[in-house]
């Protein structure tokens, strides 16, 4: 049987069919979900009749093997804890780290780890206690957290430091997954539910904090929860490009019709400039900034269960596809420009070779003007001269 679930992108809803095994199961499985949205006949048929393209990561194949999960969900064991979000936010093209250090409102043990900012307590309301992991891409994970809780941090931390926002987002992006702890199973990510348990032995000990603070959960994945982290921030930070490219290429339909139907760009020569560099930084941002999407970090290298970690839920986020997704798409963009700066290049030849013509037009009258009674005495006076007057 085929349900409808719900996932938001950035403005619109979009209505994915996701397996169950049976309706009796179906509330036990909320996760993937993006806020709370009412599941009215009236919104099942404005969200299927929604223009809006949705989010690429909105049918990913996490979301498809939600049904791996439902032995976890629905048999718990003694030993297991409930069911808790994980709950990823962007804001921003990027932080700059840095900036926290001082922070005034962050838990005195907050620290660095790795390529991340970590607060291993943050009590949220109703006295929820969770951790989060902020990393430099502009986004951050809160584990045992919801969204009302990771708004408050951003509220609270995010907007309150001065300069850590690079390049703000106009519109949060957001990716919610679930997990449970469970010390007799083994660390994985099973269908779409993360299940921290039992970890291998570090081969590098220096890769964990000495000195740990005090955490709401198991120091012993402690790094498992930073490398799923990792994972889920890339994939909302790419989601936030996606929309961004998205939008860019909205602006830039018109391009091929304007061109058909006038010959001519229907945008003026700054616009094209700021629309050429547009397209140059999406494209930094995605292959060129040190966290970009395609390289598994070097900190994984050495730890392959840590590695197996990350790429187990960058794989089922697609992170890989849709990457090269974009990538595709600025291929396009790139040879729509291209035509863009070909044209802005005949239209200043024009102008220039219009101005030359002119400006010899000028010397022309001007020669004639001045040296005009001389050339025609050159020419025509000894005929003149010569000519014989006439008997009287």
């Amino acid at each position: 049987m085929f349900l409808p679930s719900v996932c938001r992108s950035g403005r619109a809803l979009h209505w994915t069919a996701t397996r169950r095994v049976s309706r009796v199961i179906t509330p036990t499985i909320s996760l993937w979900h993006n806020r709370g949205y009412a599941t009215s006949k009236g919104d099942h048929e404005s969200a299927s009749i929604s223009d809006s393209k949705p989010k690429p990561k909105a049918t990913t194949t996490l979301r498809r093997s939600a049904s791996a999960s439902l032995p976890i969900r629905v048999n718990p064991t003694p030993t297991r804890s409930d069911i808790q979000p994980v709950y990823t936010l962007a804001t921003a093209e990027r932080y700059l780290l840095s900036r926290l250090r001082t922070h005034p409102d962050l838990p005195a043990r907050s620290q660095a780890l790795h390529d991340s900012w970590w607060v291993p307590k943050w009590v949220g309301k109703e006295g929820r206690e969770g951790e989060i992991f902020v990393f430099s891409n502009g986004s951050y994970v809160c584990w045992g957290l919801g969204e009302e809780d990771a708004l408050a941090f951003k509220q609270q931390v995010i907007d309150k430091a001065p300069g850590l926002q690079v390049a703000a987002l106009r519109e949060t992006e957001d990716e919610e997954l679930e997990f449970v702890v469970d010390p007799i199973e083994q660390t994985r990510l099973q269908g779409d539910l993360i299940i921290l348990g039992q970890t291998s032995p570090l081969n590098e000990s220096s890769l964990m904090p000495t000195n740990l603070p005090p955490m709401v959960f198991p120091a012993e994945t402690l790094l498992a929860r930073y490398a799923y982290s990792q994972a889920l921030s890339r994939s909302t930070a790419l989601s936030a490009l996606e929309v961004s490219l998205d939008d860019y290429l909205t602006s830039m339909a018109l391009l091929p019709h304007s061109l058909e139907q006038t010959g001519k760009p229907g945008m003026g020569r700054t616009q094209l400039i700021k629309k050429l560099g547009q397209l140059m930084k999406f494209r930094q941002g995605l292959n060129l900034n040190r966290e970009n999407f395609s390289d598994v970090p070097d900190f994984y290298w050495a730890e392959p269960d840590l590695e197996r970690h990350f790429k187990s839920l960058s794989d089922a986020l697609e992170v890989k596809a849709r990457t090269a997704s974009v990538n595709d798409k600025i291929t396009y963009a790139a040879e729509a420009q291209s035509v863009l700066r070909q044209l802005l290049t005949e239209s200043s030849s024009h102008r220039m070779e219009l101005v030359i013509i002119a400006l010899i037009a000028v010397e022309v009258v001007i020669a004639l003007i001045r040296d005009g009674p001389e050339l025609w005495h050159m020419l025509f006076g000894k005929d003149e001269e010569e000519k014989p007057y006439p008997a009287s």
